[in-house]
């Protein structure tokens, strides 16, 4: 591995725009009020300063200025809300943190691997026995039955009530990912608190604040600043 790059005065994360992991530590950033300097990676050709930070080579990634790496999202989420969390995201009244952490977790287990399955089927060639459409909908059809739990969760706006916490904010840019496979059928589905959770979300200044396009950013070459 080579040098480390030279660090930021400000915090630095390594981000793709449609990632769900990506997008909510932009969430947990901009809610914060946490200046940081966002550099958009191209997947496919990752920076060798990306590489540098974290072998992972996963987005999101956060260096801070002191050289620290934070490159697991909820990680990230956790340490911009602990430094500012004015919307209380971490601290909800009727949830603890136990509480959100175990919806978290299902989130990003199960529905996860549902998720990957549905909207990705031709990369599980291996599982699929070469029905992919099939499989595609068998996978649907699992993670749809947590996407109603949801819903019925949902009946005050929030996953814990009436206002949002780190839970909505950490599910819901999976529940987007999810929603934009097949629309027409997500809008079809009787699942009217999570429909309206979704829209309200995309309909935000802090959604639209945190999905603005960036050219892709690319180490300098060596020897150059």
């Amino acid at each position: 591995m080579g040098a480390l790059p030279a660090l930021s005065a400000l915090p630095v994360l390594y981000s793709f725009r449609r990632c769900p992991y990506a997008m909510r530590a932009r969430l947990a950033l901009s809610v914060s009020g946490q200046a940081h300097e966002l550099r958009e990676v191209v997947l496919r050709n990752k920076p060798a300063d990306l590489l540098a930070a974290s072998s992972k080579g996963t987005v999101p990634v956060l260096v801070l200025p002191g050289g620290e790496v934070l490159d697991e999202s909820l990680d990230i989420m956790c340490w911009a809300l602990a430094r500012h969390d004015p919307a209380q995201w971490l601290s909800p009244p009727g949830a603890s943190c136990d509480e959100m952490a175990n919806l978290i977790a299902v989130n990003d287990g199960d529905f996860k691997r549902h998720l990957d399955r549905y909207k990705y089927p031709n990369r599980y060639a291996g599982e699929s026995g070469g029905d992919a459409a099939g499989f595609a909908l068998t996978h649907r059809t699992e993670a749809a039955l947590w996407l109603a739990q949801l819903d019925a969760r949902l009946d005050d706006g929030w996953l814990f009530g009436a206002q949002a916490s780190l839970a909505d904010m950490a599910i819901l840019p999976f529940v987007r990912q999810f929603a934009h496979t097949d629309p027409v059928w997500f809008a079809a589905q009787p699942w009217p608190h999570l429909q309206g959770w979704l829209a309200a979300f995309e309909a935000s200044a802090l959604y639209a604040g945190v999905m603005g396009k960036h050219a892709a950013w690319q180490s300098a070459p060596e020897g150059k600043a």
